[in-house]
């Protein structure tokens, strides 16, 4: 028969061995929560850059827009001119 230290020392490591396996279960958590967080904020930061990314592609669409506007009427102008030439021309003929 166990005497009374004995189950008191076994209780005891018993103790020990469940508050040693609360804290790895509450370090592993802990650990989790951190790089939870960390992925949290990659992704926040991911979302930001494609939301500016986004703006910029936006604003580059309008210039280039922009640009193949006055392009064609740069076109129109300049026909306009070669034709006004070739019309003096002809009728210098």
């Amino acid at each position: 028969m166990a005497s009374t230290s004995d189950r008191l020392g076994n209780a005891v490591k018993a103790l020990e061995q469940a508050l040693a396996s609360l804290e790895n279960a509450v370090d592993a958590r802990s650990e989790r929560l951190q790089h939870r967080e960390e992925l949290e904020n990659e992704v926040r930061l991911v979302h930001e850059d494609r939301a500016g990314l986004a703006r910029e592609l936006d604003q580059a669409q309008f210039r280039a827009n922009r640009l193949e506007e006055v392009n064609r009427e740069v076109s129109r102008r300049l026909v306009n001119a070669m034709e006004t030439i070739r019309s003096v021309l002809a009728h210098e003929k």
